[in-house]
């Protein structure tokens, strides 16, 4: 495989870390040419030490500085802010992107990116959720491939590879259910912060998890699928599957089945859309038949799990309501994180907001900015309105 050099935007999080450990196996296939983080300045540069890139940015501008003072003496190019995302992107010594960022932050660098003719390997699916209209054929007009990172969107990816898209019949999403699987909505009104962070199966970041735990995660998957691979909403299904082994499955329109498998890793994920069309050895675990002799099915409860429900409206609505969709999720879950709102809650904020925010049928880019700003705005007045009843109730 020819050498790829890389951006990694969201370095230090769960994602990106991951993607740091497929380099450390194939340092000979990969050159980190970028490295970015939010706020996280003493892991960015201990990365940036070990990888040495030619550019980091860190986001939070006050703790430029203090990452310019460790590596500037190492000839490493430091710059910091939002804007710094959107500039690095574009230039020349880099071939892929690997877009590691949380939520809608990850919008606007995917698309400089795109525009500059990088490839993309997607892990922040809010990007698709939010505009994926306007990303899927920016891509195509700038022959721009995007590799999906999620698990699911990856198996799927993976069962197409060779398959004519006109046989497509329709594609399973599986979900582990998450933490509170089997719950009642009763059970759910005590749920606490330490307990929706405990995933049975997977470890990743905060949002993600709170995300997973409310079936949130796939709904957002549910409508990142939609845009990935040209379905329409009938096409795509969730099937929850607890034991998280069969990552997807794709059924064709004679009626067979395509599922990708394996051991609940994101590493696998990450190291097929950097190597792509590649597969290469690694020395990840191995999955054994005899640990996992069953394998089981359920149907989702959108009616205690409210947010799939959500999400499946939104998508049906269309223009701009995915976009109020992950703005208002993006400020429950974070009021969740802040112990501001219950876990029930967090659905009733969202419901609200989808309600009041005007429907925009073809958005543009600066009216999925401005939708962005204006649901956030609304959801973070239902929190602050709410936020008194929640905590005597507590």
């Amino acid at each position: 495989m020819k050498k790829k050099r890389i951006a990694i935007l969201g370095a230090t999080g769960s994602i990106g870390t991951q993607a740091l450990s497929v380099v450390r196996e194939h340092r000979e296939l990969f050159d980190v040419e970028v490295l970015t983080a939010a706020g996280n300045a003493t892991l960015l540069i201990e990365q940036a030490m070990e990888f040495l890139p030619k550019v980091v940015v860190i986001t939070d501008e006050s703790k430029r500085a203090a990452v310019d003072e460790v590596l500037g003496s190492k000839g490493i190019e430091v710059l910091s802010g939002q804007q710094a995302l959107e500039e690095v992107v574009q230039r020349p010594l880099i071939d892929i992107v690997l877009t590691a960022l949380v939520g809608f932050a990850g919008l606007k660098p995917t698309i400089a990116a795109i525009k500059s003719g990088k490839n993309i390997a997607l892990a922040n699916k809010e990007t698709l959720v939010v505009a994926g209209e306007l990303i899927m054929k920016l891509a195509e007009k700038n022959e721009v491939a995007i590799l999906p990172v999620d698990s699911e969107h990856s198996a799927i990816y993976q069962c197409l590879v060779g398959e004519e898209k006109s046989t497509l019949e329709k594609i399973y999403l599986t979900a582990s259910g998450g933490p509170f699987r089997g719950k009642d909505a009763t059970s759910l009104s005590t749920i606490t912060k330490k307990e929706a962070l405990m995933h049975p199966n997977w470890v990743m970041g905060q949002k993600i998890t709170i995300d997973s735990a409310s079936l949130m995660n796939k709904g957002l998957e549910v409508i990142e699928a939609k845009w990935l691979f040209g379905l329409d909403v009938d096409q795509i299904e969730v099937v929850v599957h607890p034991q998280s082994i069969i990552h997807s499955l794709v059924q064709f329109k004679d009626g067979s089945l395509k599922a990708q498998m394996g051991l609940p890793d994101m590493k696998l994920p990450i190291q097929y859309a950097l190597t792509y069309p590649g597969r290469l050895a690694n020395t990840f675990e191995r999955f054994d038949f005899l640990k996992h002799p069953c394998l089981s099915f359920e149907q989702p409860d959108t009616k205690t799990f409210a947010n799939l429900a959500l999400a499946f409206d939104a998508l049906r609505s269309g223009g701009n309501m995915p976009c109020v969709l992950n703005a208002a999720n993006e400020v429950a879950v974070a009021a969740f994180l802040r112990d501001e709102t219950g876990f029930r809650e967090m659905s009733t904020i969202i419901s609200e907001t989808l309600q009041k925010i005007p429907f925009i049928a073809s958005p543009k880019l600066d009216d999925y900015l401005q939708t962005d700003k204006e649901a956030r705005l609304f959801a973070e007045q239902l929190v602050t309105k709410k936020k008194k009843v929640y905590q005597i109730e507590k």
